[in-house]
């Protein structure tokens, strides 16, 4: 299946996954291959997606994400970068 995960700077990931994870409004939830439609709320957490042996992580603020025939849409608001050491 794809994933897109896009945020207002441009798109961060466009890649094939076996399956991702993601903070759901209404809990954390899994999405695998032939997955039905869905539109969800996102929260502050992490994206995590498995592609071929590589595990992978994307913290976000909030968005929102759409499935629909194996391609899955993230639209995401990044946390503020922390101050600088």
């Amino acid at each position: 299946m794809q994933l897109i995960i896009m945020a207002p700077r441009g798109v961060l990931c466009h890649t094939a996954v076996e399956k991702v994870s993601f903070p759901g409004a209404l809990g954390a939830f899994t999405v695998l291959p032939g997955h039905a439609p869905l539109i969800a709320q996102l929260t502050a957490g992490k994206i995590r997606y498995t592609s071929g042996a590589e595990e992978r992580e994307q913290e976000i603020l909030r968005g929102f994400v759409r499935i629909e025939r194996d391609t899955v849409a993230a639209n995401v608001e990044l946390p503020e970068p922390g101050p600088q050491k």
